[in-house]
């Protein structure tokens, strides 16, 4: 059984959807990330980095931070996902590791100067968007002769598709990367991704004011 610990955010709802396409067995606990439950020392226990998501596996006692980590403990314990040999191997984890390092870090940015920055800074909002852009047409030319990232679907396109998926909140067109439109519209039909994203759905709510304080303002010191 996995123990998972999360908040329905893209980099929450990657593993939640791992776990589904895997049919793993798990306890969803959710951790309200606008209401400092990052900071529990239970948590923190598990994810010293104070971010959602983490994971327990009760099966091997292991305990997992990271967004991407997870996505490779699941992906070398059930043997799905991730080819077990190079170079197929290969193909997935770099494209596993541009979504951890790139286009993730770079639509969070986007995201929160469009969306948050408690004042308009166009420099910042121009450049996120542009290079949130330049990411999506890196992505289209990767898809342009293949269904998905790797060939085959893998817990590459699992990490990407959820930072896709709010794209209007990013300043993207899909119709301007025809080759996204397709791979996207592709994971969204899948059963398992569809159970995936609905996990703690329910609870999200629209940011105050409150939870802004707490997820932009931390600095070394734990609250």
């Amino acid at each position: 059984m996995i123990d998972l610990y999360s908040w329905p955010t893209p980099n929450g709802i990657k593993v939640s959807i791992a776990l589904e396409e895997m049919n793993l067995p798990y306890t969803f606990h959710p951790i309200n990330i606008g209401r400092g439950e990052q900071f529990t020392p239970d948590f923190l226990e598990k994810s010293p980095n104070n971010r959602i998501p983490a994971i327990t596996d009760s099966d091997t006692g292991v305990s997992v931070f990271e967004s991407g980590a997870i996505l490779l403990y699941l992906a070398e314990k059930t043997g799905l996902f991730l080819p077990p040999a190079l170079p197929g191997r290969v193909e997935v984890l770099q494209w596993l590791f541009w979504q951890v390092g790139g286009i993730g870090p770079m639509c969070g940015q986007a995201h929160h100067f469009r969306q948050y920055a408690p004042e308009p800074v166009p420099y910042a909002i121009e450049r996120y968007t542009r290079e949130v852009a330049r990411l999506y047409g890196v992505l289209d030319r990767r898809l342009a002769e293949r269904a998905f990232l790797a060939g085959d679907y893998s817990i590459a396109d699992m990490a990407t598709f959820p930072w896709i998926a709010p794209f209007a909140q990013q300043g993207q067109d899909l119709e301007a990367f025809p080759n996204v439109a397709r791979w996207f519209a592709a994971i969204a039909a899948r059963p398992g991704v569809a159970r995936g994203r609905s996990v703690g759905s329910a609870l999200r709510k629209p940011m105050d004011e409150s939870a802004k304080q707490v997820l932009f303002t931390q600095g070394a010191k734990i609250p």
